[in-house]
């Protein structure tokens, strides 16, 4: 196939990819709190700009905190794109800066403990904003392999990027379409799994369940691989703070996986709840959370 003409839409698009990426490595060097500023600039276009995302992050707000009013949720949403673009722009210098820049600006806080040995763990980090500031802290601070799953990007050249990233301080990534024997494998040679299960990822996986209330397709893969490979639960929670990012390790689950994988599952979603109540707006709000729906009821998003 013929190279693209310099004045095709496919070669412009690659242009820029190159100066987006040139742009977040030249940010690496950038003072932290001038590094928030921009971020909270870039969430305010963005959330002026980006009309259907910031309308499923108002659907989504509005089925899980019934109780705001219209302004609260506004501003709560508002809020969300300024933490979703900061996060976005530090993942310039967890993946280019030096060693030293990145461990001033990850704190590891909480139940360490559950972490040290070599008991088969599965890490349950939910999609808050921060969850490669989380997963590059565990890798950088607990002296264990770590294993987790990866989707990967339509533009090859942000997923190199992406996949270099993650993979920066030893991190293994395996791709979702090699299965969970892999996974399983990993957990029973004593590897720690990052996993992060709460997204919608159609009917096919899925289990009904609640989710703030709301029946919520939900796979129920944590309660499966934690009981596959012999391993407990253990939550991460990674949280934007001024100086950088606090990666807040909980205690294990007792008594998980039980005997009932959907029980287990409605469980996860529970606990999540209760994770989310402590910084709502850092949540990941612009995906579909509820676009899987029982037979017969509508769409929450409408033709969006």
């Amino acid at each position: 196939m013929p190279s693209p003409k310099p004045d095709t839409p496919r070669a412009n698009l690659g242009w820029t990819n190159r100066l987006g990426l040139g742009f977040m490595r030249l940010l690496a060097g950038v003072p932290l709190p001038w590094m928030r500023r921009l971020g909270w600039l870039g969430g305010q276009v963005l959330h002026g700009v980006a009309a259907r995302r910031r309308r499923i992050a108002r659907t989504n707000w509005a089925l899980c905190f019934p109780q705001h009013s219209e302004a609260q949720r506004n501003r709560a949403v508002r809020q969300h794109f300024v933490y979703f673009v900061q996060a976005w722009l530090d993942r310039s210098w967890l993946w280019e800066a030096n060693e030293a820049t990145v461990r001033s600006r990850l704190r590891l806080v909480g139940a360490t403990h559950e972490l040290q040995g070599n008991a088969p763990t599965v890490i349950f980090a939910p999609h808050f904003v921060g969850l490669d500031a989380g997963g590059t802290a565990l890798s950088l601070f607990v002296p264990r392999k770590f294993i987790s799953v990866y989707a990967e990007q339509v533009n090859k050249a942000v997923d190199s990027w992406i996949l270099k990233g993650r993979m920066r301080y030893g991190f293994k990534l395996v791709n979702k379409h090699q299965g969970l024997r892999p996974v399983v494998q990993a957990l029973r040679t004593a590897e720690v799994l990052y996993f992060l299960p709460d997204m919608d990822m159609g009917p096919s996986e899925s289990v009904f369940v609640p989710f703030f209330g709301v029946s919520t397709a939900t796979v129920p893969t944590l309660p499966r691989l934690a009981l596959l490979g012999q391993a407990k639960v253990v939550p991460v929670v990674s949280r934007i703070t001024p100086q950088g990012y606090d990666v807040e390790i909980l205690p294990a689950w007792p008594n998980y996986p039980g005997a009932d994988a959907k029980a287990d599952t409605a469980l996860m979603n529970q606990r999540l709840e209760a994770m989310i109540q402590t910084m709502p707006e850092q949540y990941y709000w612009v995906h579909k959370r509820f676009k899987t729906r029982p037979p017969g009821e509508p769409s929450f998003y409408g033709k969006d």
